[in-house]
């Protein structure tokens, strides 16, 4: 046994797997090496003729500072631009050829795959203030999925808690028994609640693999939102069996199940657009992949031997726990003779999308900070392969292009306005002995600018032409709503784009100020409001009335130019709010809008999930069942915390204050500090069954009684309570 350090502990770990490929040539190397060589010289010849035009098309042809600014932004963003583009290229070939040959996929036939040694496997989801029949239906159709292989004697699942609100844990724990009932999985379906909250989901994990990692050969991370049939997981365990050298086997899962406008057109777009991507990402990158923190298979042992996640060592972002840890994991991996392969042919896996503007702006914004932090491992992390450093990268470049933008749209306004508010200068450089005449290229700058939409919107098309050759355009309501609903989503992210662009910028500059964040669980259904819109969006609004009199002021033709920018931010709140309307999205869908073949035919891991959400019970005040229902009473005592040294006189009082004025009265935190000591719950478990029904508790007992259907066993209610909780069980 070999130990190591990981977070704050030490974690045991099996010994290496024979067949670990630490050394010696790969066969895929070759054609990464190829691919990648391609795609440098293509991204850096046609950035290069771009930025060569746009330099023609400045007046002073890059000779002040302001124009050396705005070709260094243009020259970043057409960078970023052309990269995305050729990606895309890549996968539509590869697509167009049936698939890539150096895929894992197609180096084992079924038959072989389906001849692997079973091994034991773990299927964890980390919870934090998650919707709680959300959560483990999905886990439950995971479990099913598995069960009807018959392969379910290879798989424990783990419910890994955060929650810290009492009325979502002891949600949580009572939807985890009952679970367990059903199903039959007492010993296969385990719950954990941490609590000690450190590092957040990848301390979560690290709690996890610390306790139980040792037992598994194989792990799998899926969030609350995101579900993989039991076909797919069993599959990608095969393949790993055959694949000794690969760490982590990431799939493409595809987003399902949204309701709101917002979500069905980035539904729609990760449908229809992310095959080609995908596959282009996966042609560049082979065995040396991203992985994006869930719905990926990962080899137990060298995770914990290799991916112990230090603080960062140096000052403000730079410093302390790292947010964004999946990259980071997939580094270490690389760094340590493991294959990381993202398999787009991987079918099965499923996510859910946010369902506003405002929610899925939240999520980037913890993003944001973490991307950024890998800054610091981009450039001081040792031993990492390059492919891995790019990742990191491309990761930054995601939202740091957002300033960029915004860069270049000030230049822009500082060019015009130097041209209209001050007379000409032919001395823009210093000791210059000649004059210097600007130049203006109108018709340059149109086709530049036709060129650069043609760039931005091309993936897209290529999207679609895979789509209709290959064909599948039926599952997305026919090759004319197919290219209808390709339209309405680009004209959607179009009036987006500004939005995000402002967003990002606050969260860059949030970001390496080291402006804390408040960790909280994601919105999964409900609609934006329109207080909450203006109060999000208004200083968007505000700021883009003044630019567009601001410009009308500067120069009539630019105001023009700008309208696009300006008009769809003072939009911004109404459409926030209209397009988080699920009215709206079933109105698109009716009218074979934004339509997925998921939607015409869908999986049975996706029927059965809706099944069971359609039939889940409301849940009443969790606490207050806790304290009352003697099964739930007893479940949650022995989960709860058993103190060893006499009770402090604040809990006594607490207890009785809580007996005496009803659970209403106390705060969050004092109901959380009498949930986690199990005999401060069996105190007012017993004490409430003997109350008064004048009382807050008696009432709240009368309720229960009527809720669950409990007959009384004298003509009062007194009577019923006086005979205790066991009469009223036996009587139930």
């Amino acid at each position: 046994m070999a130990r190591i350090s990981s977070t704050a502990d030490n974690i045991r770990v099996l010994p290496m797997r024979a067949g670990r490929s630490g050394a010696g040539p790969r066969p895929w190397r070759r054609a990464a090496a190829l691919r990648r060589g391609l795609l440098f010289m293509l991204v850096m010849v046609q950035t290069g003729v771009g930025t060569w035009v746009f330099t023609a098309v400045l007046p002073y042809h890059g000779r002040s500072a302001t124009e050396i600014g705005l070709i260094t932004a243009f020259t970043l963003l057409l960078a970023w631009i052309i990269t995305g583009l050729w990606t895309a290229v890549f996968g539509f070939v590869l697509q167009g050829r049936g698939g890539d040959p150096h895929s894992l996929l197609r180096r084992h036939p079924p038959e072989q795959l389906n001849a692997a040694p079973p091994v034991r496997t773990a299927v964890v989801m980390p919870l934090y203030h998650e919707p709680v029949q959300r959560s483990l239906a999905g886990l439950r159709t995971i479990y099913e999925s598995v069960a009807d292989l018959g392969c379910i004697d290879r798989f424990d699942f783990f419910i890994l808690s955060d929650s810290r609100d009492p009325e979502v844990w002891l949600a949580e724990q009572a939807a985890w028994q009952q679970l367990c009932q059903e199903l039959d999985a007492f010993g296969r379906i385990h719950y954990r609640r941490r609590s000690v909250h450190l590092r957040h989901k990848s301390g979560n994990i690290g709690d996890f693999l610390r306790r139980w990692g040792a037992g598994y050969a194989y792990f799998m991370v899926v969030d609350a939102d995101s579900i993989v049939s039991g076909n797919s997981l069993v599959r990608m365990v095969n393949l790993m069996e055959r694949e000794p050298q690969v760490g982590i086997l990431q799939t493409a899962p595809s987003v399902v199940r949204a309701r709101s406008a917002f979500a069905r057109f980035h539904q729609f777009a990760s449908r229809a657009y992310g095959a080609v991507f995908a596959n282009g990402l996966a042609a560049l990158q082979l065995g040396e992949a991203a992985y994006w923190g869930h719905n990926a298979l990962i080899r137990t042992a060298p995770f914990m031997r290799l991916c112990g996640l230090r603080n960062l060592p140096a000052f403000g972002l730079f410093r302390g726990p790292i947010s964004s840890h999946d990259f980071v994991e997939a580094a270490y991996m690389g760094r340590g003779g493991y294959e990381v392969w993202l398999e787009p042919g991987l079918a099965g896996s499923y996510e859910e999308y946010p369902p506003t503007l405002i929610d899925d702006l939240a999520r980037d914004r913890r993003w944001t900070k973490g991307n950024l932090q890998h800054l610091w491992l981009l450039v001081c992390a040792r031993g990492l392969r390059p492919a891995h450093r790019l990742v990191f990268l491309y990761g930054v470049m995601a939202y740091f292009a957002s300033p960029l933008w915004l860069l270049f749209l000030a230049l822009s306004a500082v060019e015009v306005m130097r041209f209209t508010l001050w007379p000409i200068n032919y001395f823009p450089n210093d000791y210059s002995l000649f004059p210097i005449w600007p130049h203006w290229h109108p018709d340059w700058a149109i086709g530049l600018a036709s060129s650069v939409m043609v760039l931005l919107f091309l993936p897209k098309l290529l999207a679609v032409i895979d789509l209709i050759r290959r064909g599948e355009a039926h599952g997305f309501g026919g090759t004319r709503k197919l290219v209808h609903s390709a339209i309405l989503e680009s004209l959607v992210s179009m009036l987006l784009a500004p939005v995000r662009m402002l967003k990002h910028t606050r969260f860059v500059i949030e970001a390496l100020s080291n402006v804390s964040l408040r960790w909280a669980g994601q919105n999964r259904s409900e609609e934006t409001e329109w207080r909450p819109a203006l109060l999000h969006h208004a200083p968007a609004t505000v700021l883009a009335v003044a630019w567009a009199g601001f410009a009308f002021w500067l120069k009539p033709l630019y105001f023009v130019w700008s309208l696009p920018i300006t008009l769809t931010l003072i939009a911004s709140v109404p459409v926030s709010v209209l397009l988080s309307r699920v009215s709206l999205g079933e109105r698109l869908a009716r009218r074979g809008l934004t339509l997925i073949p998921e939607e015409h035919a869908p999986p049975p891991i996706l029927k059965r999930l809706d099944e069971l959400e359609a039939n889940a019970a409301m849940l009443q005040n969790n606490f207050e069942e806790a304290v009352i229902d003697p099964q739930l009473n007893a479940l949650h005592g022995a989960l709860a915390r058993r103190r060893t040294r006499a009770v402090d006189r604040r809990l006594l009082h607490l207890r009785r204050r809580c007996l005496h004025q009803g659970p209403q009265r106390l705060s969050t935190a004092e109901r959380a500090l009498l949930a986690r000591d199990a005999e401060s719950l069996s105190w007012l478990h017993r004490a409430v069954w003997r109350s008064s029904p004048e009382s807050p508790w008696g009432r709240l007992l009368e309720l229960h009684r009527r809720r669950r259907d409990i007959p009384r066993f004298a003509d009062g209610a007194l009577d019923a309570r006086t005979r205790g909780p066991a009469a009223v069980l036996s009587a139930g």
